[in-house]
């Protein structure tokens, strides 16, 4: 069995994640560092992520908008926590114009420094909590429900495509409430739409859970998130959904006169998720022959190509297909119209279907003169590449057949990618009773660990900085305490000895 990509998952998971993304024609270099250049079937699944995403985040009563790129300095000083947790990755504006060098170059103009530098949008609670209090003054104007999609920038010293980029693309949420509890409400609210959002769409199963404090977003209350395992083990944090208290109403004057007619500060809330998805959907679902994109979240779903020669014949292939295209069209799967597209780019077939294999095309449909002639199709699975012999599985079958299943096979398609990530995270999560096992269970930095499964009780302040530095020295770090847990006697915590309270689970993380 040969196959697409010239790095296998085995052999190396770091070169093979660039691989897929450089032959899936997903990104590309920018020439800034950790900037990159999506290029449009990456594009079209963040767009679909967009879409569908969007759909459910405005069902649960929010409202789109849009706030400024540049945010002045001042307001994240009003924040000492927040600021102090992205110092570090802020890009600052310092100066309006340039000027010539004398050295034909350019640099800064000295007269055109700015009055007060302006932070380039790292994350905007500070900017949207400003509104607020703007926009929030009695009890009637809660709750405030918006969300914006944007780029931010964080300088990452270390850059990974899609994982870990200086900019990136996301969406933010950002919520006020009357009540605290509301509020958590709130928070619980957009943490289970993004686990029901990457279980169903991108077929990633995740756990969803609570941060420990070393963890939280900075100046949260609470910080919550879901975490996919990768195929080499790895987790990836797909999502966060933050409870941040009365903590920035107060720093941002954020006041509402509630019904008794007393002031109070307003309970706010914000929650994201990012490109970082596309990222994890590589690692979860990818193989050796490139990506495997879940017909949710695909571009085109279904990819006709035509076998031509250069012969009369063609122009009866080409008008096959393009009736072919508009029957899948006029099909409905997954709750939305079948994206077909005929590919008539000047190529080889071959060529091209290799060149959609590697993209990932849920389904890919081949056709000569012969199926023409018969009235038939061959057909391509991505999410079933080979037969037993290892030789492509490419089933011929009437047209009228795949036109009338295509919207089965394609849930069929998007049920697997789901099921292979189930069974992966279930299989490689493993309850341990004690540290000692949780060393030997890491001793092996490169074959897939997983992650563990242990008793935790909660340590603050110095002793929880000790576990962290106990897990820092073998690359671990604690990844969430899964909701829903049953509270009882779950023994010692294996770092305090003292009685646990719950479980988490520890892992190495993208």
């Amino acid at each position: 069995m040969k196959h697409a990509l010239s790095v296998t998952r085995e052999a190396d998971f770091a070169a093979w994640y660039q691989s897929v993304i450089t032959e899936a024609d997903l990104a590309e270099e920018s020439g800034v560092r950790g900037c990159m250049v999506i290029r449009p079937w990456g594009y079209g699944i963040w767009e679909r992520i967009q879409r569908l995403l969007d759909d459910r985040i405005k069902a649960t009563g929010h409202e789109n908008c849009y706030f400024p790129l540049f945010i002045p300095l001042s307001y994240f000083e009003k924040e000492a926590e927040h600021v102090e947790g992205f110092a570090k990755e802020m890009a600052v504006v310092t100066h309006h114009r340039l000027v010539a060098d004398g050295k034909g170059g350019l640099m800064p103009d000295p007269t055109a420094k700015l009055e007060e530098p302006l932070v380039v949008r790292p994350t905007s609670e500070t900017v949207i909590g400003t509104a607020f209090s703007r926009w929030v003054q009695s009890w009637r104007d809660l709750p405030v429900l918006i969300n914006q999609w944007a780029n931010v920038v964080r300088w990452e010293m270390r850059t990974r495509m899609f994982l870990r980029t200086t900019e990136f693309l996301w969406q933010e949420g950002h919520t006020a409430h009357a009540t605290a509890d509301e509020a958590v409400e709130e928070t619980l609210r957009m943490l289970e739409v993004y686990r029901e959002f990457s279980e169903t769409c991108l077929g990633v199963h995740v756990i969803a859970g609570e941060k420990p404090e070393n963890e939280r977003f900075p100046g949260a209350v609470s910080t919550y998130s879901i975490e996919a395992m990768m195929q080499d083990g790895k987790a990836l944090q797909a999502g966060t959904s933050h409870f941040l208290g009365t903590n920035f109403a107060h720093a941002q004057n954020i006041k509402f006169q509630n019904s008794a007619g007393e002031f109070e500060l307003a309970n706010t809330t914000s929650w994201g998720v990012s490109t970082r998805m596309i990222g994890g959907v590589i690692m979860v679902h990818g193989d050796d022959d490139g990506l495997r994109v879940p017909p949710a979240i695909a571009p085109w779903q279904v990819v006709i190509v035509p076998m031509l020669r250069d012969q009369p014949e063609d122009a009866a292939i080409v008008d096959y297909c393009r009736s072919l295209q508009k029957e899948l069209a006029a099909q409905s799967a997954l709750g939305e119209p079948v994206r077909a597209l005929l590919d008539l780019k000047p190529a080889k077939a071959a060529t091209k279907r290799w060149g959609w294999v590697k993209k990932g095309a849920p389904i890919v449909i081949e056709v000569g003169g012969r199926d023409v002639a018969g009235g038939n199709v061959s057909v391509i699975r991505r999410d079933r590449l080979y037969r037993e012999d290892g030789k492509l599985d490419s089933a011929v079958m009437p047209r009228g057949d795949l036109v009338a299943g295509v919207a089965q096979t394609l849930a069929d398609i998007q049920a697997t990618l789901l099921a292979q990530s189930t069974e992966r995270l279930r299989a490689q999560i493993v309850p341990v009773d004690d540290f000692a096992t949780v060393e030997a269970h890491f001793a092996d930095s490169v074959r897939n660990p997983g992650w563990v499964d242990v008793r935790w009780s909660k340590p603050t302040g110095a002793a929880l900085d000790a576990v962290v530095e106990r897990l820092k020295a073998l690359k671990l770090t604690i990844r969430n305490a899964p909701l829903g847990q049953t509270h009882g006697d779950h023994g010692p915590c294996i770092f305090t000895g003292e009685p646990a309270v719950e479980r988490i689970l520890i892992g190495r993380a993208y």
